[in-house]
């Protein structure tokens, strides 16, 4: 694998990793969400990752001479809890059913705290890769003065 080829892989896991903060950002804010526009209580959702082949536009020139195609990452998909939602008793709620119970959302806010601090991390990660591989790069150009 080229050093441009690995600033890519760490591309597409700062976008990945991006949209997955997006995504549990969107469920933390919508904790106690009981009435959406697709009706009833707002449904946590999960991305998936999936193994992907990502090309450099620097490394496009080797690719004759390259067999390998390296490996990033990418989302395949977004799933959505479709599980019950949690019955609170609160008779006195605008979306509370005739028993006076109110559907809210099955999620655990501390959890998606703690995957959103992971994708964080994930996403620093990755910018100290493509800055290891920057300075390489520096440092090879340097070589040859």
């Amino acid at each position: 694998m080229s050093l441009f080829s690995s600033i890519s892989v760490s591309a597409s896991g700062m976008a990945a990793q991006r949209e997955r903060a997006e995504v549990l950002v969107e469920n933390i804010a919508n904790a106690d969400t009981t009435r959406t526009a697709e009706g009833g209580p707002y449904r946590r959702r999960d991305v998936v990752f999936q193994s992907d082949t990502v090309g450099s536009p620097f490394s496009s020139i080797f690719q004759n001479h390259m067999d390998a195609q390296s490996q990033g990452v990418s989302i395949s998909d977004i799933k959505v809890d479709n599980s019950d939602p949690e019955r609170r008793y609160l008779p006195g709620h605008p979306d509370a059913d005739k028993d006076g119970y109110v559907a809210f959302p099955k999620m655990n806010p501390a959890q998606d705290m703690v995957d959103l601090q992971g994708a964080s991390r994930s996403y620093q990660a990755n910018i100290s890769a493509i800055s290891a591989v920057k300075d390489m790069i520096q440092k090879s150009i340097d070589l040859f003065r």
